[in-house]
């Protein structure tokens, strides 16, 4: 029988206990014996719930517990989580953890401790919730060079857009909506800026290229200042709007950003709707794949770390290799990327003068009930081209174009 103890017993440690219980059997015949959850690390106590008489207030009791092979860490944030894995560690166990900021702030470092020891350090939960990425960049696309990686990385963006898109509602109102069902946090800023997706595409870069991107380094915008007017547009031109998270290799530099992006039909994340997430892969050799799926919630999460306890249980003693170093990859600069976008600006069809010398060939878009502006897309043109065409134009707001399709 392999034991384990889970650090935090909140929606996602409880959904890891829910999880081996209910799928006892069957995961016992795929590891070839139990698994036990034997202590369970909270500050608080749980008196009518079974789970009470696992529960331990004290770090130290699960690691120097030499009956403990493997340890889950749900509890989130960097400390003190990155502590406690790191003592995990350093006792001679295992640790599968779902925290995308450990992960994005120490993945190197704790991969190369368990490597050291013959443990493994596993975070498949990290990145897409139940939606399986981690695994199959490490192992099923490793005969791959990455080009492109892109991906709706967070359910409660991907909600407000939709909601916003499919029924015309302001930003404001949907964010309460998404907040009341559980969605969104009371203080959102983590979804609605990015930096939540922004950490899970340097977690995926960083493993498609195998050295460690910051996730401070990469551009990040969120979409607390999307309106309903842009939605009118998108829907005038045939596109929908999404927070995307993406990273792509090209003339040997790679680049990544997390923004608000206007999309067509043929993309092939446009119809990834509501909580979901959707994550885009494309590789020299294999081409195009699609992961699609629940992106976070208590079951879909808890699934994944528990994929992982498997993987821990059933390779212990083998460390099994995730290439990711502690060399530090330098991103493309992103005044040097090159895409299309979508610009509003104050004025009316005749004042396209101005806009034509500093912008070219535009194609222009009006909408019924929008007055004293308009809006255009431009063509291909760096980041850095823009901003300095974007300073001569009396400019409202502008959202970039990604043009990524199934090939």
């Amino acid at each position: 029988m392999a034991k384990i103890a889970v650090l935090g017993y909140g929606t996602v440690g409880s959904g890891v206990v829910e999880v081996l219980s209910t799928n006892h059997d069957s995961i016992s015949k795929r590891v070839g014996q139990e698994i036990e959850v034997k202590s369970v690390l909270d500050i608080r106590d749980f008196p009518d719930d079974p789970i009470q008489e696992k529960i331990v207030h004290n770090i130290d009791d699960i690691i120097n517990d030499s009956e403990i092979d493997v340890v889950v860490e749900v509890m989130g944030g960097v400390e003190p989580a990155f502590t406690f894995v790191k003592k995990a560690l350093e006792a001679g166990k295992s640790v599968c953890t779902s925290n995308k900021a450990l992960v994005a702030a120490h993945g190197p470092q704790l991969l190369a401790m368990a490597k050291e020891r013959k443990l493994n350090f596993m975070f498949e939960a990290s990145v897409g919730g139940g939606i399986p990425i981690i695994r199959p960049l490490n192992q099923s696309l490793t005969a791959d060079e990455i080009i492109n990686i892109t991906g709706i990385l967070n359910g409660t963006t991907n909600y407000i857009l939709t909601k916003m898109s499919n029924e015309g509602s302001d930003y404001e109102v949907v964010l309460k909506e998404a907040q009341d069902l559980g969605y969104a946090e009371r203080n959102p800023e983590a979804d609605v800026e990015g930096f939540d997706a922004c950490r899970k595409i340097a977690i995926l870069t960083s493993l498609a290229y195998g050295s460690t991107v910051h996730f401070e380094e990469i551009y990040t915008e969120g979409i607390s200042n999307i309106t309903t007017q842009d939605f009118k547009y998108a829907q005038k031109l045939g596109y929908v709007v999404k927070l995307l998270a993406t990273s792509y290799k090209k003339d040997g530099k790679v680049y990544a950003m997390t923004a608000p992006f206007m999309i067509e039909s043929s993309h092939p994340l446009y119809n990834v709707n509501d909580v979901l997430n959707g994550i885009y892969v494309n590789g020299n050799v294999l081409g195009n794949v699609m992961f699609f799926g629940a992106g976070a919630g208590k079951l879909p999460t808890a699934s994944a770390v528990v994929s992982d306890v498997v993987d821990c249980v059933k390779h212990k003693g083998t460390n099994v290799m995730t290439v990711w170093s502690n060399k530090e990859l330098e991103l493309g600069n992103t005044e040097d990327e090159v895409r299309s976008f979508f610009v509003r600006v104050k004025g009316s069809l005749d004042d396209l003068t101005k806009i034509k010398e500093n912008f070219g060939n535009v194609k222009t878009v009006t909408v019924d009930g929008i007055e004293g502006e308009f809006g255009f897309v431009t063509e291909e043109m760096t980041e850095k081209e823009f901003a300095e065409a974007a300073k001569n134009i009396p400019m409202i707001s502008r959202i970039r174009i990604d043009k990524t399709v199934f090939s």
